[in-house]
């Protein structure tokens, strides 16, 4: 398959992959910006992203892709779906990463049998099985809660239809299985962060804290997008010169 485009940003001594979820790279990770001062970031577009070739969600193919990139051994920092692929490809090769923080991923099974965790893969599924013929309700719900601004009735705004339609007939978050013991087992460094908003999410969190024996952070008023809470920079920098 051709390859992704990955941009390369800054000249810092140390490198910081970043692994974008539904939302475009530019969006997710435009607040983390002026790291590049300081680090070197390379910001991967996932397929289906231009400049990237056309693709749907696919957590083993995000692995396979995000693979020769660990090359370097770069601290590794993913959102949401993109946490799935980038922990799939860490657990092939922990030894290809300094360190991984983690933003709210969908790995709904870390905490199965929770009814709020059922009811946000239940939302999940709809959208990425039905997309637009979802139930309007449903879809509000799930965006809101992926970070969208307030829906008014009626029909999705542009911008958020397109979101909708270009996770459409993904590979389902719940599908995913990382090897989350190899990562524990070789002392990876893992920050697991949150926005306090969400009860299901906050659950996964923990129970992924948990399982890679890392740092759990929380910090609230950003949403989905924690990682534009002005607080959360410098904490991200504390865990990566932590881990360097």
């Amino acid at each position: 398959m051709p390859e992704v485009a990955v941009e390369r940003e800054g000249s810092g001594p140390e490198l910081l992959l970043l692994v974008h979820g539904g939302s475009s790279p530019r969006i997710t990770w435009q607040a983390l910006r002026p790291l590049a001062s300081r680090w070197t970031l390379l910001v991967v577009h996932r397929r289906g992203y231009p400049p990237s070739p056309p693709g749907d969600h696919d957590f083993d193919v995000d692995a396979e892709d995000l693979a020769p990139l660990l090359a370097e051994r770069p601290h590794v920092m993913a959102h949401s779906y993109g946490a799935l692929g980038s922990l799939i490809a860490a657990g092939r090769n922990p030894s290809g990463v300094r360190s991984v923080t983690l933003i709210e991923p969908p790995l709904f099974y870390l905490a199965g049998g929770d009814a709020a965790v059922e009811e946000l893969e239940a939302m999940s599924t709809a959208v990425l099985t039905q997309g637009l013929d979802a139930d309007p309700e449903t879809l509000r719900r799930f965006l809101l809660l992926a970070g969208a601004p307030p829906i008014a009735e009626g029909p999705l705004p542009a911008n958020l239809a397109h979101t909708v339609s270009r996770a459409h007939g993904g590979r389902l978050p719940g599908e995913a299985r990382p090897a989350l013991d190899a990562l524990r087992e070789a002392g990876v460094p893992a920050l697991v962060a949150s926005g306090g908003h969400s009860e299901a999410l906050e659950r996964i969190c923990d129970g992924l804290a948990e399982q890679l024996a890392g740092e759990r952070l929380v910090i609230a008023g950003a949403g989905h997008f924690v990682q534009n809470a002005l607080s959360f920079g410098p904490e991200l920098e504390r865990h990566l010169r932590a881990a360097a």
